[in-house]
Order: C-alpha cells, then sequence, then structure tokens
C-alpha cells in the first residue's frame, strides 16, 4: 500500500520538495499534452547518464505497490523507494533563464553532476 504525505513547508527531511514555479509547470504541462488530471507526477531516477545516475519525469495514473505519495502546492507526486533514498531532500524547480528552460533537481546527496544536470552521482 502506498504512504501519503502532505507536505505545506520546506521540512523536507527524508522527502523532496517542489517549488511553486515548478509546480506551475507541471500543471501546464498537462494541460498542454491533454494529461488527465487523473494522472500524477512520477519523480525518480535510474541507472546511466555520464554520472550514473538519470532523473526522470513522467505522468502516472496509478501509484505502485510501496509508491511514497506526496502531495505538494496541489501536486500529487508519485515516488518508489529506491528513488526516494537518493532523492531525500531534493528540491525540484523550474528554470527559465539564460543558460536554458528546464526542470532544475537541487540534490544535496549528489557528490558529482554533469553539466547538462540531468544525471548525478552519489
Amino acid at each position: 500500500m502506498a504512504d501519503t504525505t502532505t507536505i505545506n513547508k520546506p521540512d523536507i527531511n527524508g522527502e523532496i520538495l517542489i517549488t511553486p514555479k515548478a509546480a506551475e509547470q507541471v500543471v501546464k504541462l498537462k494541460n498542454e499534452n491533454n494529461i488527465p488530471e487523473s494522472h500524477s507526477l512520477r519523480v525518480g531516477v535510474k541507472g546511466g547518464g555520464c554520472s550514473g545516475l538519470s532523473y526522470v519525469l513522467a505522468f502516472d495514473e496509478n501509484p505502485r505497490e510501496n509508491d511514497k505519495i506526496i502531495e505538494i502546492h496541489g501536486i500529487k507526486v508519485f515516488i518508489d523507494p529506491k528513488s526516494l533514498s537518493y532523492l531525500s531532500g531534493t528540491v525540484l524547480d523550474f528554470s527559465d533563464g539564460l543558460n536554458g528552460k528546464g526542470f532544475v533537481f537541487n540534490n544535496p546527496q549528489a557528490t558529482k553532476t554533469c553539466g547538462c544536470g540531468s544525471s548525478f552521482g552519489v
């Protein structure tokens, strides 16, 4: 059974945080791509990338068994236990600055990252 947590403050020990700007972009992506309201954001990691692990963002309709379910800024997020161990304390933000536009993972556990910021090592 999935575990649900609602985060209202930035004390993210053992959790992740999504900034209001990133939450806004998630809603915008769902609307632009006709993703049903019932789908939630899946945040995870997978092996690969130049630093060893890569971040994953997707939309899923249902949580998987043992997923952690977090609600932040009205966004429901699914995270599998293995990914959560690598993402604990991470802040998911969205940047639209001069260096590019996209989601940014600020992961305090990452000991090395690649230049593009989409992969990391611990």
